[in-house]
């Protein structure tokens, strides 16, 4: 099996050794994509976030996400389309002028709406909501004039939902993906 996977992460952040009262903005953008033989498998995400530097550790504040994923295969199709809402704490430790390492943890409500699409039958639509936490590190190089690259490899991520179906189809998941997903983003102090 041959996976093609190109994650893209934009971020304009706060840096992680930033002044005490910095104000974050930032986002990451992702895409991935995978071919099978026939079956087709792509997702785009996006994630702004916005939140508060109390000191050069400590950083609280919001973030949202936006998912679309497309999966093809012989004989249908699935569409999922996703909206997450939630607050992170961020704590970062400065290891140089040039490196720091920091550890996001979030927590926040999800939905998402699912259309599966086979040949010869109608189209189905299911709608979730539930719950996500996660923790993420990675480390942040400070390049030149504020600028810098943040690098993270996976984290830990626990989701559960529950469809709007009667009776209700609980979900959940638990995701430990060191080494398994690769995440790069800028970063800016403002």
């Amino acid at each position: 099996m041959k996976k093609i996977m190109l994650v893209l992460a934009l971020a304009v952040t706060a840096m992680a050794n930033a002044q005490e009262g910095t104000i974050l903005v930032g986002g990451n953008v992702g895409l991935s994509s995978d071919k099978i033989s026939d079956n087709k498998q792509s997702s785009f995400e996006f994630s702004p976030t916005v939140g508060y530097q109390f000191n050069e550790n400590m950083t609280v504040g919001l973030q949202a996400s936006v998912l679309n994923s497309n999966y093809e295969f012989v004989g249908g199709e699935n569409k999922d389309n996703g909206l997450k809402i939630g607050a992170f704490y961020r704590y970062a430790k400065p290891l140089s002028e040039l490196f720091s390492v920091f550890a996001d943890v979030s927590a926040g409500y999800q939905t998402v709406k699912t259309e599966n699409t086979m040949t010869g039958l109608p189209t189905t639509t299911l709608k979730s909501n539930g719950f996500y936490a996660g923790v993420t590190p990675a480390l942040f190089i400070n390049m030149k004039n504020s600028f810098g690259l943040n690098f993270s490899i996976g984290g830990i991520q626990y989701s559960s939902l529950k469809s709007d179906t009667t009776p209700s189809v609980k979900s959940s998941s638990f995701d430990f993906n060191f080494g398994k997903t690769v995440n790069i983003g800028i970063s800016k102090n403002f």
